[in-house]
């Protein structure tokens, strides 16, 4: 179910900066100073759900997941 609410975890201890999330969407995910992942939210409802798995396939350190709410 795409459209279902999920859980965004992200792992600044694997983010290697790539910010591949960021391009993806920019309102979820930002980058500290050294370029690590910040989650703007931990949570994406409806339209957003497909925009936050597409920046979990593309992170390349695997430091995004998602959880199933």
């Amino acid at each position: 179910m795409s459209g279902a609410a999920v859980r965004i975890t992200g792992d600044p201890e694997v983010c290697t900066g790539a910010g591949q999330c960021v391009l993806t969407d920019p309102a979820m995910f930002a980058q500290d100073d050294r370029g690590v992942v910040e989650l703007r939210t931990h949570r994406a409802e409806g339209a957003r759900v497909p925009r936050a798995r597409e920046a979990v396939f593309l992170c390349p350190s695997g430091a995004l997941s998602i959880v199933e709410d």
